[in-house]
């Protein structure tokens, strides 16, 4: 069943348009970046179809560079959800691994098996079921990124809504639809802000808290350009400031440092990995279970808030030494 899971990921052809978005990308760190990123998620993905026993799986994604692991996880999620999916009896292989060996990684690990509802039509009610009941709307953070990539004319240039997922599942999409503005081929900073500023307003702060976690995860451009992406998404800078913050925690909880995700917190959240990440940490604290809002929203606000009074302070601070 292993064999014909990676199949399925195979023929969805997944490798080559990686190859046809990088085929448009300026030959430079980013573009050099995006293929890293790409092996290291291939890796994860093929490492747990092959063998997803859960100590077997965790060595061999540590075989991965480390600071390129946290993508390696997100194809393991992604592994993982297709193998419960396609296979009959035992389909709790993500949710084990999330409990047990991978559980450093929790986050990616949801992210990535989100992309099996881009893949397969799987029951969403059913799927999410079985994940975290807080983290488990990071799944469609996953399935942004993932529509947003292979389906990039109407999800991207036409700025349309997904067709089969609707209310608040649509906040964490466009997260993940942000994520992939801040790399999309061949677009400067000045670019990605007017991709922003071409969806409809309603959902351009989710979009920007995507681009923050991009900016902090996969990286890829400068100081200056980060800083400009902060300048061009003006009152939204607390949104791009909670992206950064949830991937500081990202790294945190694996004990994996990036100098991308230091540069993001310093320049978007004004303070170093350690707090960005407590920030995230602490918000999440008491959160009582579903009721009409969801405990993840709440979390996601209370961090922005965190945000919009730190950034509004150090702005305040600016302008009396002026």
């Amino acid at each position: 069943m292993g064999r014909l899971a990676r199949r399925i990921f195979s023929l969805a052809g997944d490798e080559k348009a990686l190859l046809r978005s990088l085929a448009s990308q300026p030959d430079g760190p980013l573009r050099r970046r995006l293929e890293a990123i790409g092996r290291s998620f291939s890796a994860g993905c093929h490492a747990a179809l092959e063998d997803p026993r859960p100590g077997l799986l965790a060595a061999r994604l540590a075989r991965v560079e480390p600071e390129l692991q946290g993508f390696a996880y997100e194809g393991a999620g992604l592994g993982l959800a297709l193998l419960d999916v396609v296979t009959l009896g035992r389909r709790h292989r993500l949710r084990d691994f999330i409990a047990g060996a991978g559980s450093p990684q929790t986050y990616m690990l949801h992210v990535g098996s989100g992309w099996v509802m881009g893949r397969l039509p799987v029951s969403q009610q059913r799927f999410l079921a079985g994940l975290d009941p807080v983290l488990r709307w990071f799944a469609f953070d996953g399935l942004g990124f993932h529509d947003a990539f292979f389906h990039s004319r109407r999800i991207v240039e036409r700025a349309l809504p997904p067709r089969r997922i609707s209310g608040f599942a649509l906040r964490p999409f466009d997260v993940g639809v942000g994520r992939r503005l801040w790399l999309f081929p061949g677009h400067d900073v000045p670019s990605v802000a007017r991709l922003v500023a071409a969806f409809p307003a309603g959902r351009q702060a989710d979009l920007w808290t995507g681009v923050g976690e991009a900016c902090a995860m996969a990286g890829g451009r400068d100081a200056a350009a980060i800083e400009e992406v902060r300048q061009a998404a003006g009152s939204h800078a607390p949104q791009l400031a909670l992206g950064a913050s949830f991937t500081a925690e990202v790294r945190v909880r694996a004990a994996i440092p990036s100098p991308w995700t230091d540069l993001a917190c310093r320049l978007l959240c004004r303070m170093d990995t350690l707090a960005a990440a407590a920030v995230a940490r602490e918000a999440l604290a008491d959160l009582s279970p579903d009721g009409e809002i969801p405990a993840f929203e709440i979390w996601r606000e209370r961090v922005r808030q965190k945000f919009h009074h730190q950034l509004h302070a150090g702005l305040s601070c600016k302008d009396a030494r002026m």
